[in-house]
């Protein structure tokens, strides 16, 4: 590979998984961090759109114009504003008065401040590019799995597309595509042997990512006899795979167990608590035997409960994306 060729190839490299070193760091510049900024808001409100209509089978292009979901009338550009108009209207349609969830306001916000970290982090470069895409249908999933245990097509397919596409003009740096580089030699020239190797790695990333998700579903299944994961969060970890490779897709699937699993017990223990002092105030119950009953009715509620699993791979994948390969380097210093 010619020399300014490599080299090119390297700070690209080293951008997407944010390893420049001190000296090489991103420079931000104030304008594009603002303009970042703002440019995340206006997806933000188009994915707002995405996350109210999708899940429902509707289109998200039309009507074109955002509408109040209680009294179904056109929202005014003046009222379209991100986050201020919100603000300003209180939360409130102008028209009938109706609240206004605060997830309009929290995913405007949250695009935002992607879309700023993402610069920040990885400059103006394909890398930003890619991972603001990756973003921005990753926070979509998340609050449509955290409202309808829903995980649209829509966004997990094109996804997966994208994120094997970017990997051919933004390397996957990742286990796979060091391991191959290390055993096999490519009869190719070292500026398509990157890409084909990049290629290989958000490849395999979908393939482990959706496997695992699938595997664990089907041992659930057949032990329970009741479905435990759902082809959504197949195709959601095959995207995530597509965009982060092999190394993150497994760091993504470790830490979203996790999570998970706190979550699950804690929503045990509060339903728990809860139940205990319900039975003891209303029934007069002595502790021991209002302890005993609200465990059982603890257990039947979390038994029946389907836990949005998708908002945690999701969320993990986003912390991936920004800390993991950080996180990863300081975890094998010290073991």
């Amino acid at each position: 590979m010619p020399a300014e060729s490599r080299r090119r190839h390297l700070i690209i490299n080293a951008k997407s998984n944010g390893e420049l070193r001190s000296g090489e760091k991103v420079s931000v510049d104030p304008v594009l961090a603002l303009a970042s900024f703002v440019f995340g808001l206006a997806f933000g409100s188009f994915l707002n759109v995405c996350i109210y209509r999708l899940p429902r089978g509707l289109s998200v292009t039309h009507p074109a114009r955002s509408i109040c979901p209680n009294c179904q009338q056109k929202i005014a550009s003046y009222d379209n504003v991100p986050v201020l108009s919100w603000l300003l209207l209180r939360g409130r349609c102008r028209r009938c008065k109706a609240a206004i969830t605060p997830r309009y306001l929290l995913v405007e916000l949250l695009t935002g401040m992607l879309f700023l970290g993402c610069y920040w982090h990885f400059g103006l470069t394909l890398a930003m590019v890619k991972f603001c895409g990756f973003g921005f249908l990753l926070l979509g999933l998340i609050f449509t799995d955290a409202e309808t245990k829903l995980l649209p097509d829509k966004l997990t397919l094109p996804g997966l597309v994208l994120g094997l596409l970017f990997s051919l003009i933004v390397p996957v740096n990742d286990l796979a595509s060091q391991v191959l580089s290390g055993i096999v030699s490519l009869p190719l020239s070292s500026d398509i042997s990157w890409h084909l190797l990049s290629f290989v790695d958000s490849l395999l990333g979908a393939v482990v990512g959706a496997s695992f998700i699938y595997g664990a579903g089907a041992i659930y299944l057949r032990a329970r006899g009741v479905e435990g994961m759902g082809f959504g969060d197949v195709k959601l970890m095959a995207m995530i795979g597509a965009f982060l490779g092999v190394k993150l897709t497994i760091f993504t699937l470790f830490t979203a167990s996790i999570a998970g699993s706190l979550f699950g017990v804690g929503t045990v223990l509060v339903v728990w608590v809860k139940r205990t002092r319900r039975f003891m105030t209303r029934q007069h119950a002595s502790l021991g035997a209002a302890r005993k009953r609200a465990w059982q009715s603890a257990k039947t509620v979390y038994r029946h409960y389907e836990m949005p699993f998708g908002v945690f791979l999701g969320s993990m994948a986003l912390i991936a994306l920004f800390f993991g390969n950080q996180f990863l380097s300081w975890y094998w210093r010290r073991i």
